[in-house]
């Protein structure tokens, strides 16, 4: 028998999964014969036509059992193709069993009970916001092992309020109530209901504590409402007593406002050793220090000056108490962020004072972090980026962030002797203050100042170039942490090449990318900004995130221009170097989509976008403004600055790949699943590339009567018609170790689709010369 080479295992072991997959369609293999898959709950409001304004959705939170989730989804059902890998196991509970179970999703099983708790549920809700009365039938159709269960909702009838009036029983408490019923969410012609009510004493009763009723609760409010005497129509009753809903009229007594009283902060130095004397209650040797009405109590260091606690504390002995004001200094002193724990603590007095104490632990001050990535593909190049930063949160006492970074990136080939070097150092001081904007214009937030330094060496067979850098800017978050928000008014950059190859000069033919190489100074403007609908650190649930930046240069230089010298290429210098012009803006959208048993399985969606156009003193954006795919966070089926731009062949001219261009597109998908252990699985497609915009404004729409060279040229400028072409696709697979602090990723991406070839990659070449990259990465893509 002629042995099976190993060009046809690879065929089989690619063959193998999908033949798998097409021969088993069931949903309920694993299923017993008295169990139904439950394939999806059906909601119809049946007397929508009065009640237009209700959506049928609202109700899907209130259903106890939830179906399995669905990509492609429909009325009754969908298509989920991890529930149809689930059902691949044979039974026998060994690594094959283990394997698909972690991968797959389990089918959710039928429970009759949870339709009837779902019923009572929706019934419960419906009466909740306000629809009286309401019917809930359920009907449970079974078809082929799978349960579609029908819920038919009657909507009860609903009373619009018609009138509302007030009646307090606390003289002084009565002023405050009526002026506030301006913004009572409580209004005639709206719908009575207890979700209305519920939230109007939340309200009301936060603001009549920032109006210093430090004891006062929603529990003083009770509601009458006559649904009879108004046909159809609820007269509404607001009472404000003084004595809550848990006790009887013989318990009443006035309101009493209150004012702050003594405000004493006590920072620890060390958490452990706080930690230990309070375990053992061993008394702490305090230094007392009194700074403008503020006691302070320190205990063996001081850490923090006492100017800066001040600064963050917004409660001022002698006012009147304020709820909105204890949590606002709370928010200030937790954003200072070196603080691990942060308790403002009130101690009510016999008279009306409250006494607080603030209570600061620290977290750890400074610390280093390490990332690493590396590289390498089917032809022996081999990249490797590691970065070691140092970070001090409090360096000069004031709550000042210290952070010094070092990177590099080496590039070499295991088959000959090139090799590229760079080297990279950056350092930056952060103060909690706005320069030149008051502090309490940002109520909860605290601005930041940044100022930041920055060097960057490159050594490559072609050239040696250093790079300059500094910026000056201002940061700050929304008070919910979800927006980011920095703003760069000056930054600079000055680009040298000291020692750069002729015949590499000579043998960049377009004029518009040798401007790219020249020394060139830069200075501008920027900002960027950031959403997270899950700012924590490691989201339990389904997040979405968005990065936009924008950078432009030399508009403010250009007003100049007739002060400047000029060079022999016509271009205006700075130092005797052409000052850069251009603008360029980048959009990054990642939504990860958690799910499955405690949502340890996940799929991620990243698209993002950019695009940098050269004007005025610049025929072309500077080199390092260029943009570039590939590596472990990009195009895995091809290492770093390795594709594009559009379908150009790889620039000869380099001896390590350099291809970029001046707009990139990109889309990624990831779907993550447990293994075992520590251990995660991933597979993906990227889809992408990097393209050159034409300022010459030809047309490349049409490739009729051009030559080769004329070809390859215009696939490598971006056009809508030629984009699926000249677009990169890889996909592949991954392992993952989930170290909970943090995530070691190693990628397998294979090229499906070469815009440099324009084929799509044989099966029988994915493990040849130039078929697949390895990657190697901290933390997740995106």
């Amino acid at each position: 028998m002629r042995p099976m080479s190993l060009r046809h295992i690879r065929l089989y072991a690619v063959l193998l999964p999908l033949l798998i997959l097409l021969g088993s369609c069931s949903t309920t293999r694993v299923l017993s014969d008295n169990q139904t898959r439950l394939k999806s709950n059906v909601i119809t409001i049946v007397n929508k036509n009065g009640h237009p304004e209700y959506q049928d959705t609202q109700l899907d939170n209130y259903i106890h059992q939830k179906a399995n989730t669905y990509f492609i989804k429909t009325k009754r059902g969908g298509w989920n193709p991890f529930i149809y890998v689930y059902n691949w196991t044979n039974g026998k509970g060994k690594g094959w069993d283990r394997f698909v179970t972690k991968l797959g999703q389990a089918p959710v099983v039928f429970d009759p009970s949870l339709m009837e708790d779902s019923r009572e549920n929706i019934t419960t809700h419906l009466k909740y916001i306000g629809y009286y009365n309401s019917h809930v039938d359920t009907r449970a159709e079974i078809r082929k092992q799978q349960t579609v269960v029908d819920y038919r909702v009657t909507l009860g009838k609903m009373y619009p309020i018609k009138d509302i009036e007030y009646r307090v029983d606390d003289p002084g408490l009565a002023e405050e109530i009526y002026k506030d019923t301006v913004n009572s969410l409580i209004r005639r012609g709206m719908p009575l209901s207890e979700e209305l009510l519920e939230r109007e004493t939340e309200r009301s009763a936060a603001h009549i504590r920032n109006m210093g009723y430090y004891e006062f609760t929603k529990n003083y409010y009770f509601f009458d409402a006559d649904t009879v005497s108004a046909p159809d129509s609820a007269l509404l009753k607001v009472y404000v007593r003084n004595y809550t809903r848990n006790e009887s009229p013989e318990n009443a007594r006035r309101h009493r406002r209150f004012y702050f009283g003594d405000v004493s902060i006590r920072p620890v130095s060390d958490n452990i050793k706080y930690r230990t004397s309070v375990s053992k209650k061993i008394p702490q040797i305090l230094d007392t220090v009194r700074y403008e009405n503020l006691t302070i109590l320190y205990d063996t260091k001081r850490k923090v000056r006492p100017s800066i606690l001040y600064k963050m504390n917004r409660i001022e002995p002698g006012n009147t108490y304020s709820e909105w004001i204890v949590n606002n200094t709370y928010q200030r002193f937790a954003n200072l962020r070196i603080y691990n724990n942060v308790s403002v603590e009130l101690n009510k007095t016999d008279t009306n004072i409250v006494d607080c104490m603030i209570r600061l632990i620290p977290s750890k001050a400074h610390g280093y972090k390490i990332n690493l990535e590396a590289s390498t593909n089917s032809t022996g190049l081999i990249g490797i980026s590691p970065t070691l930063s140092y970070y001090n949160r409090n360096i000069f006492k004031g709550g000042e962030w210290l952070s010094l970074s070092v990177s590099g990136n080496f590039q070499f080939s295991v088959s000959n002797s090139t090799r590229a070097t760079e080297f990279g150092a950056s350092a930056g001081l952060s103060f909690p203050t706005f320069v030149l904007l008051p502090d309490r214009m940002f109520k909860n937030i605290i601005p930041r100042t940044d100022l930041d330094l920055t060097y960057n060496y490159q050594r490559r067979p072609e050239y040696t170039r250093n790079m300059i850098g500094a910026s000056f800017g201002w940061s700050w978050s929304s008070q919910s942490n979800k927006y980011y928000f920095k703003v760069v008014p000056v930054q600079f950059n000055i680009v040298n090449l000291p020692v750069y190859s002729e015949a590499f000069m000579e043998s960049l033919t377009n004029p518009f990318v040798r401007e790219a190489y020249k020394n060139h100074f830069e200075f501008g403007l920027g900002f960027d900004l950031q959403y997270s609908s899950d700012p924590s650190i490691n989201p339990a649930g389904s997040f979405f995130k968005a990065d936009f930046q924008f950078d432009l240069a030399g508009n403010l230089l250009s007003a100049f221009n007739k002060f400047m010298p000029v060079d022999s290429s016509g271009f205006r210098t700075i130092w005797s170097s052409p000052y850069s012009q251009f603008v360029r803006a980048e959009l990054s959208l990642a939504y990860t989509w958690k799910f499955g048993k405690n949502n340890k399985q996940a799929l991620a969606v990243r698209a993002l976008g950019g695009a940098g156009l050269a004007y005025g003193n610049s025929t072309k954006m500077p080199f390092e403004r260029l943009f570039w795919a590939g590596g472990s966070n990009s195009l895995r089926g091809w290492t770093a600055r390795s594709v594009g731009p559009g379908s150009s062949e790889m620039d000869n001219t380099f001896s390590i790949p350099n291809q970029t261009g001046d707009m990139r597109l990109e889309a990624n998908i990831e779907y993550r699943f447990p293994l075992f252990s520590i251990f995660r699985g991933a597979v993906f497609v990227d889809w992408g590339n990097v393209w050159n915009i034409d300022r010459t404004g030809r047309n490349h729409q049409s490739l009729e009567g051009s030559t080769e060279d004329e070809t390859a040229e215009t696939l490598s400028y971006f056009s809508i018609r030629n984009m699926l072409r000249t677009s990169a696709l890889s996909w592949g697979a991954g392992i993952r170790l989930d170290l909970n602090f943090v995530v070691v990723r190693f990628d397998l991406g294979i090229k499906l689709y070469d815009p440099s070839v324009q084929q799509w990659q044989n099966a029988r070449n994915w493990f040849r010369r130039g078929g697949y990259a390895f990657q190697f990465g901290i933390g997740y893509p995106f």
